[in-house]
């Protein structure tokens, strides 16, 4: 685990994606590929849209951006599955913390990742930032 960055300010994370390449990889490697880096719930969310691969996209953003963020990367054992996108179209969307993800949130004195995604017929993008704090009562 990384320290909190030293001048005090939250970990933030970006990461946009090419819509095409992601179809591609999508296409190549199917449920396998789904099944490794989207949760249950993302995939619901994602199939229930007019263009799935859109929305996968802008999700696999969400998940390289959070890991940005919290300062891990994929090294310690924080995982695609442990970043999980909720959006339904009405509020904005929330990155729910998982597993390693999650500890490693509450080992920096995180309350959470806040997430804005976007997306054109081209690109898919997210921006998350390191809330501090403790975690919000449910």
């Amino acid at each position: 685990m990384q320290p909190p960055a030293p001048d005090g300010l939250p970990g933030v994370g970006f990461d946009l994606v090419d819509v095409d390449r992601f179809r591609l990889a999508m296409e190549r490697n199917g449920d396998r590929f789904r099944q490794r880096v989207f949760t249950p719930h993302e995939q619901s969310e994602c199939d229930g849209r007019a263009d799935p691969i859109l929305h996968y996209a802008a999700r696999f953003a969400a998940k390289e951006a959070g890991m940005k963020a919290l300062g891990t990367g994929w090294s310690g054992g924080v995982g695609f599955r442990d970043f999980e996108v909720h959006s339904d179209g009405r509020h904005p969307p929330r990155l729910v913390l998982h597993g390693k993800a999650a500890e490693v949130a509450e080992h920096h004195g995180l309350r959470g990742l806040r997430v804005s995604l976007s997306h054109t017929t081209r690109s898919a993008g997210a921006a998350v930032v390191a809330v501090p704090g403790p975690p919000a009562a449910v």
